[in-house]
């Protein structure tokens, strides 16, 4: 299993209609692809020096081919779709794979 982490600052002046567009549009378009089979979203408990609030998006999904092919196939249409927010956020990716999962 892999896991595609999105890392987000969004301004404070857009924070609201951001967490609103990812919760109602972008995560649930994510999803769509059938790339991903679950998406965590987290708030960062981190005061930035910037300033603004940030989030981390976690998608899962079964292997490194299927994010390859998410890259390939969806990501430029996908993200090309956050313009509305154009400079007033940064993200950083980062992919990590799935080495071991304990429950109590």
């Amino acid at each position: 299993m892999y896991i595609y982490n999105v890392t987000t600052n969004i301004q404070e002046d857009v924070h609201e209609e951001w967490l609103e567009w990812m919760k109602n549009e972008h995560i649930p378009d994510m999803l769509s692809t059938k790339k991903f089979t679950k998406a965590l979203m987290s708030r960062v408990m981190v005061e930035e020096a910037m300033g603004g609030v940030t989030y981390s998006v976690q998608y899962t999904c079964i292997n490194k081919e299927m994010l390859h092919k998410y890259y390939e196939e969806d990501a430029a249409d996908l993200r090309s779709r956050s313009k509305v927010f154009e400079g007033k956020f940064v993200s950083f990716r980062t992919e990590m794979q799935i080495i071991s999962e304990q429950k109590e």
